[in-house]
């Protein structure tokens, strides 16, 4: 059995599960985290341009001085290209696929994205979606917005979930993905269960609804963002659209840093925290 995830931490928890032998069969484990709830689309998921929005949101907290660092965060687009490739290789010898995936967006997209290449294929084709919220023996309930956040024996657990997808299903996911890629908006988002492309100031409420007049560290500011809305929306987005907000005066720097995160920053007009 392949494992497909789509974020280097789910597929680090899946790989010490392999490698544990706790899910059985060959430690194949297939990282495809192409960030595509972001950005174009219509661009293939191995083309250079999503390689360099990739290395883009890597580098948020850069100014890219660190020239180790910077060659680093360029090795993610060419490594998830080659686990694409590998993937093909897989499915070219009939290899069976398992997907781990969620209601994160940067998760459902690579899922309807991968059953677009899948529909093409005669492999049996499994999926685990990532449950809203598990009650566990002890009576309490334990939530997790995607895999990422999943300890190993969620995963050993939720195989209880796998579920087989037949044509008609990978063709119906696939078709939404051609519907996102003709809408090709700069955001993908999920609303009442469904993804659907958004504007690039979509989720900018939620930094209006927690910034301060009080300066205070970005990196604090994103992680009270995360922390209290856990939607599945990495901090390198909220990063960069706190940068498109300085550009536009909207949030001042009052204390800057070499590293983007420790500057502390705070709206730059009242009226901008409405």
């Amino acid at each position: 059995m392949i494992e497909v995830l789509f974020g280097e931490s789910e597929a680090g928890t899946m790989r010490e599960i392999k490698r544990r032998g706790q899910s059985g069969g060959r430690a194949e484990v297939i990282c495809l985290g192409f960030m595509l709830d972001i950005g174009d689309i219509r661009e293939s998921a191995d083309s250079q341009y999503r390689k360099d929005l990739i290395y883009s949101m890597y580098m948020q907290d850069q100014w890219g001085s660190d020239e180790k660092l910077s060659r680093e965060c360029q090795k993610p687009g060419d490594i998830y290209s080659n686990e694409l490739k590998r993937l093909c290789e897989f499915l070219e010898k009939g290899e069976p696929v398992r997907i781990w995936y969620s209601n994160a967006p940067y998760s459902v997209c690579g899922f309807c994205h991968l059953c677009s290449i899948l529909q093409n294929y005669e492999n049996e084709i499994f999926a685990v979606k990532l449950p809203e919220y598990e009650v566990r023996q002890d009576h309490t309930i334990v939530s997790s917005s995607h895999w990422g956040e999943a300890a190993p024996e969620v995963f050993i657990r939720c195989l209880s979930y796998e579920k087989r997808l037949s044509k008609l299903e990978l063709k119906m996911y696939a078709w939404n993905w051609a519907e996102l890629q003709e809408d090709n908006s700069p955001l993908r988002a999920v609303i009442n269960g469904k993804v659907l492309g958004v504007p690039e100031d979509f989720y900018d409420f939620l930094i209006w609804k927690r910034i301060t007049e009080k300066p205070e560290k970005e990196a604090r500011l994103i992680g009270d963002i995360m922390g209290n809305n856990p939607i599945g929306i990495g901090d390198w987005w909220y990063a960069r659209r706190i940068d498109w907000m300085i550009g536009q005066g909207k949030i001042k720097i009052v204390e800057d840093s070499e590293k983007k995160y420790e500057r502390m920053i705070c709206p730059a007009r009242e009226e901008y925290t409405d």
